[in-house]
């Protein structure tokens, strides 16, 4: 994956798509063109904003909500007024236009640590099952020099050759005993 440069940082590119999310249509689909044809659409988009709240700091430069639309323009009118004539919902509304979450909601865990457990999980199976597979059908049968009867064979044949009677194999097997010397 290629950078993306610092004009759409990935913090830029995820408030972005978070803005399409919230919406109240949802996403809507971009006017497509083609070569011939401009590339600007018929609507308005909405101004890019640099708003951006975090724990560290939460009091963003600019609020949340940039555009507002008819009811939540009333709301801000009645908000310059007394503010025990609010309900306890317009409170909220007027918070939620300023800020995106709660401190609450920032600090509540998410449940991302099951789906990379869980990916982690899959890849070790797929691996298992590859190991598996290669074991049965890819690598060949053991020699027959690696099997315990052609082991003691040999280890039989260097005896009886006495093979390196000082300080080797022949050294430490008891001749007469037939047996390791303790």
């Amino acid at each position: 994956m290629r950078p993306l440069g610092p004009l759409l940082s990935p913090p830029m590119f995820f408030r972005a798509v978070w803005s399409l999310v919230l919406r109240k249509g949802g996403p809507r689909m971009r006017q497509m063109h083609s070569p011939g044809s401009a590339a600007h659409s018929k609507e308005k988009m909405p101004p890019y904003t640099n708003y951006h709240a975090q724990r560290s700091y939460p009091m963003p430069d600019e609020p949340f909500c940039t555009e507002l639309n008819a009811e939540q323009r009333a709301l801000k009118e009645k908000e310059k007024g007394s503010w025990t004539q609010l309900t306890h919902d317009e409170k909220v509304a007027l918070y939620r236009l300023q800020f995106h979450e709660t401190f609450a909601e920032m600090n509540r865990r998410s449940n991302e640590w099951k789906t990379v457990m869980g990916c982690v999980f899959f890849f070790f199976g797929f691996t298992a099952l590859m190991i598996w597979w290669q074991r049965i059908y890819v690598f060949p049968k053991k020699p027959v020099t690696l099997t315990d009867e052609w082991k003691a064979q040999q280890l039989q044949r260097i005896l009886d050759m006495k093979g390196n009677p000082v300080q080797g194999l022949a050294s430490r097997w008891d001749y007469e005993k037939k047996e390791w010397k303790k």
